[in-house]
């Protein structure tokens, strides 16, 4: 019985995150600290065990789904690089910070910052209009983009320096509650950088993949993974980011920024309640 929990758990959590670039720890925590208030079979939970294990499995979420992104062009690597420099000091931060966090106050946390960054979608397009209006062509420190996405072309551009200190916030905030920091580089990506989503889902997926590496392995160190349960969820996390990824393919951007905005709304409200 377990077994198909936690690969139910695991298939739900990355098929989501992958859809939308959340890398699913959005689905993965609440799920398991919602089980362990109703079930004595997950009595075991923790705020840094299921951390710990979110991040773990976020591995192979990240690594399936990038692997996907990959064939069809739409993983900005280089964008993806310039943001872990920031993001990989950021999560080992988060993982010290964790340690000192209980349960009741983790999931308030967790909750309002979930609804801060809904909140944010709903001002999208006067963000979006700032950046626009800025010109920030032949500035130094400034990174300039274009990707051919589905025969249109898409430019973009963002400072490398407020793109590495937003990365170093996002990272922190994916070590301490164990989301793989996807639900605040997306919206920073869509939002600050006018990436369209096409692009920043993908990004974000091999960034979680490679700082999950990093901040999971501290969390291995600390003993915070339980792997006898671990493990049950890494099948459905492998098949979950595969089919996400090709999901996100077929989805028009509005959409796929509506499923975000209604899933940070959801969580939100029932970690704080």
């Amino acid at each position: 019985m377990m077994f198909i929990v936690m690969l139910v758990i695991g298939l739900a959590s990355a098929f989501m995150g992958s859809l939308v670039g959340l890398g699913g720890g959005l689905i993965f925590v609440p799920s398991l600290l919602f089980l362990s208030k109703f079930s004595e079979s997950f009595s075991w939970v923790t705020p840094q065990n299921v951390v710990a294990m979110s991040l773990l499995i976020m591995i192979f979420t990240g690594l399936s789904s990038t692997l996907t992104y990959l064939k069809s062009k739409r993983v900005d690597i280089y964008s993806g690089l310039v943001f872990l420099t920031g993001s990989i000091p950021g999560a080992l931060v988060g993982v010290w910070l964790n340690s000192y966090v209980n349960i009741d106050s983790f999931e308030l946390y967790f909750g309002i910052l979930m609804l801060i960054l809904a909140s944010l979608f709903f001002v999208k397009d006067y963000l979006l209009q700032f950046a626009k209006a800025r010109d920030v062509k032949g500035k130094k420190f400034y990174v300039h983009r274009e990707f051919n996405l589905a025969g249109k072309k898409v430019e973009y551009s963002y400072s490398i320096i407020f793109g590495i200190i937003i990365s170093f916030f996002v990272g922190m905030i994916s070590g301490l509650f164990g989301i793989g920091g996807g639900s605040l580089m997306v919206t920073a990506m869509i939002l600050f950088f006018s990436f369209p989503a096409h692009i920043a889902a993908p990004t974000s997926m091999f960034m979680i993949f490679v700082s999950s590496i990093v901040s999971s392995s501290a969390h291995v160190v600390a003993g915070n993974v339980i792997w006898e349960y671990a493990v049950l969820a890494v099948p459905g996390a492998w098949v979950g980011g595969v089919l996400g990824a090709k999901a996100n393919q077929r989805l028009n951007s509005q959409v796929l920024e509506w499923i975000l905005r209604l899933l940070m709304i959801i969580i939100g409200i029932r970690l704080i309640m």
